[in-house]
């Protein structure tokens, strides 16, 4: 039996690894009551625990497994869905009655009860608020520690987001542990539509899948001339005008006027510029 397993939990999805304080093997989708640094918490477990898992997880948060989920728990999370909704609407009113500028976006409310995290994001031009007024208040009013999380515009898209224009969910709400930056130039070089509206997800920043095959073209390019270099082929000498990356062609215009999509195997030579 596995002494590891992987781990999802949490409103932000945190992925880590956790050693169940029982002998029953769990598989992929069982949900279960968590030990974190944070207190008691559900997750989902995802995988044993490997070295091959390791290699993608760095510094994963660490805890134990106390049990699988029973009917009690369900229940629980059931009433938890609806407190959060008032804890969210409280915080709401606190915030507006205290001019604060910034936008609540959600609330997560722990199984155990050890603490209640107020996710939100400042608009700009703020950058921090001033919110240890707000946090006791909440304090008072819950009986119960209150963690308050800054955000970014793409944890938001975590938290709220549902389908992407794939049609399939959101790749921040399922299967993503970070969100690394995505250039423009990863755009270009796979030559997408440089339309802000067709390469931006739901958070309105350019679409992490950008990411996911900028290797393998970063790769590809390098087999080929770059754009504008003279080039020596079977069919004679001629200029790129331009690049098939995946397809590894290269639009030439050879001396004779002619412009011909050429093989990059029917290269010989590059002759400069």
């Amino acid at each position: 039996m596995p002494d590891r397993y992987v781990v999802r939990f949490g409103a932000m999805r945190n992925v880590g690894e956790f050693e169940p304080r029982f002998e029953q093997p769990l598989t992929r989708g069982t949900r279960v009551v968590l030990q974190t640094e944070r207190g008691t918490e559900a997750g989902e477990v995802l995988c044993p625990a490997t070295e091959r898992t390791a290699e993608y997880l760095k510094n994963p948060p660490r805890g134990q497994i106390l049990r699988v989920l029973n009917q009690e728990d369900l229940e629980k999370l059931d009433r938890l869905r609806e407190v959060q909704r008032r804890e969210f609407e409280v915080g709401l009113q606190m915030i507006r009655q205290r001019r604060l500028q910034m936008e609540l976006i959600d609330v997560e409310h722990l199984l155990g009860d050890e603490r209640i995290v107020f996710y939100f994001v400042v608009p700009p031009p703020e950058k921090r608020v001033d919110f240890r007024e707000l946090v006791r208040e909440l304090a008072r009013e819950f009986h119960t520690r209150i963690e308050m999380r800054q955000i970014g515009i793409r944890d938001e898209a975590k938290l709220l987001a549902d389908y992407g224009d794939c049609g399939k969910p959101v790749c921040c709400n399922t299967h993503m542990v970070e969100m690394p930056p995505v250039s423009m130039r990863m755009a270009k070089l796979q030559k997408s539509t440089l339309d802000p509206s067709k390469i931006s997800g739901r958070c309105g920043r350019l679409k992490c899948c950008l990411r996911y095959e900028h290797h393998v073209y970063e790769e590809l390019v390098q087999q080929l001339p770059p754009v504008g270099s003279r080039i020596l082929t079977r069919k004679g000498q001629g200029k790129v005008l331009g690049q098939e990356i995946l397809a590894q062609r290269l639009l030439v215009q050879f001396e004779d006027g002619r412009r011909m999509l050429v093989d990059r195997d029917e290269v010989l030579t590059r002759l400069g510029k």
